[in-house]
């Protein structure tokens, strides 16, 4: 990424929850692991492009239920909500299917849609649209979402499964902490300083709570870089001696899901440099680290490069 590519993102939640990322990664295992107990058999999910939109969309939605997520797939957030998706369509299978469209390289859907922002989730029943999630949704959302949509549609779809009923009786998961949840909602209102105290009400209660811990460090990320200007930055950094620049560069990097760059860049950085900037680029580099999971493949990776760049 080049400087000129820094963009803000639309969704300052969006932005702190790089934690996501450990969302992402489970949900994969979790769908690698239901194909092999099936059989080897894949989620419900199917590809769609401006051919085959008729057949695979139009036509199946006249019998059942059709999800349609438009996307960006290089996206990094579109990518971690597309397994959220995967993880839904398999454990609805045969109730509904999810067809995915890259509108990058298929616009005459987003076209004919008339979307204005993705990713986006149509319901298609019959041919025709019948409700959307626009942008980003959590996991409770859309499970709230969809269990309207089943219910508004019980009379025209399959049953439920022996096997979908167990599955609703078994034990939900945990509800949402109630300061996850206001930290969440002050973010989405832009209201920093109050997903801080959130998070650290949170971590008064419970010192060790992950959730709190990468909130705060993508926080903290949002700070360092709110106020600057890309195009600045992009000019400062035809210094390699402001270190500055190359430590908000990868804070930039970070927000915009770049984590490999970011880490890169630093390790670079503590590569070429001594005593003291050397040291502020280490630190900095391990404050990164904060705003992932401590099993994320991305910072054993990192780790790795910075011990060669120290020794």
């Amino acid at each position: 990424m080049s400087p000129a590519d820094f963009t803000r993102p639309g969704s300052l939640y969006g932005a702190v929850d790089l934690g996501a990322r450990k969302q992402a990664l489970e949900a994969q295992a979790r769908r690698e692991s239901a194909a092999q107990e099936s059989g080897g058999v894949p989620a419900p999910v199917i590809d769609v492009d401006d051919a085959n939109f008729a057949t695979e969309v139009v036509e199946r939605s006249m019998n059942g239920l059709v999800l349609l997520e438009l996307t960006v797939t290089r996206a990094e957030q579109a990518k971690q909500y597309s397994l959220l998706l995967e993880k839904l369509a398999a454990e609805n299978a045969g109730r509904w299917i999810l067809a995915r469209v890259d509108v990058e390289i298929n616009q005459q859907i987003a076209q004919a849609l008339r979307v204005q922002n993705v990713p986006a989730l149509y319901a298609i029943f019959q041919g025709q649209p019948v409700a959307v999630v626009p942008g980003i949704a959590t996991e409770p959302q859309l499970r709230d979402w969809l269990s309207q949509l089943m219910e508004a549609l019980a009379q025209y779809l399959p049953p439920p499964t022996e096997e979908d009923q167990g599955k609703q009786e078994q034990p939900q998961e945990p509800s949402v902490d109630p300061d996850v949840l206001a930290a969440e909602q002050a973010v989405d209102a832009g209201d920093l300083d109050g997903a801080v105290a959130a998070y650290e009400r949170l971590l008064a209660r419970s010192p060790n709570n992950q959730d709190a811990k990468l909130g705060l460090a993508g926080l903290g990320l949002i700070r360092r870089t709110q106020d600057v200007d890309p195009a600045d930055l992009q000019s400062r950094l035809a210094d390699p001696a402001d270190i500055e620049a190359q430590l908000l560069a990868a804070d930039f990097e970070m927000l915009s899901g770049e984590v490999d760059r970011a880490f890169d860049r630093l390790v670079d950085v503590v590569r070429r440099t001594s005593g003291a900037e050397r040291d502020r680029a280490r630190v900095h580099l391990l404050g990164l680290f904060d705003t992932l999971p401590g099993d994320d493949p991305s910072i054993a990776r990192a780790r790795r490069n910075l011990a060669s760049a120290l020794f």
